[in-house]
């Protein structure tokens, strides 16, 4: 079994905004807190991300919708998306799906 403290990840952060906390060949996971600004660009893998601390609102698809902690957001491979308007313990799960591109 694999487990993973939202206490322990934001440690691995350090000052990054992102931390792979689990590789496997069909998925990752990681801890994403993005500081001020979301800058992330679309992705090569399908992503699901879980609130884990904070508020915000997130941006898919011409779309805005608030977010909070247990929401779960999808996102297709390639889709722009950012989350936006977050609170300063925002922080989000992120498990990307899919085979890691070469």
């Amino acid at each position: 079994m694999s487990q993973f403290t939202l206490s322990a990840a934001l440690e691995r952060l350090g000052h990054a905004d992102f931390a792979r906390v689990l590789e496997e060949p069909g998925f990752d996971v990681g801890l994403y807190k993005p500081d001020g600004v979301d800058t992330q660009s679309p992705h090569a893998r399908d992503e699901l991300y879980v609130i884990a601390s904070g508020q915000g609102a997130f941006e898919h698809a011409g779309k805005t919708a608030p977010v909070a902690v247990g929401d779960v957001l999808f996102v297709a491979a390639g889709e722009p998306h950012r989350f936006i308007d977050f609170s300063s313990d925002f922080s989000a799960w992120v498990i990307f799906i899919g085979p890691r591109p070469d």
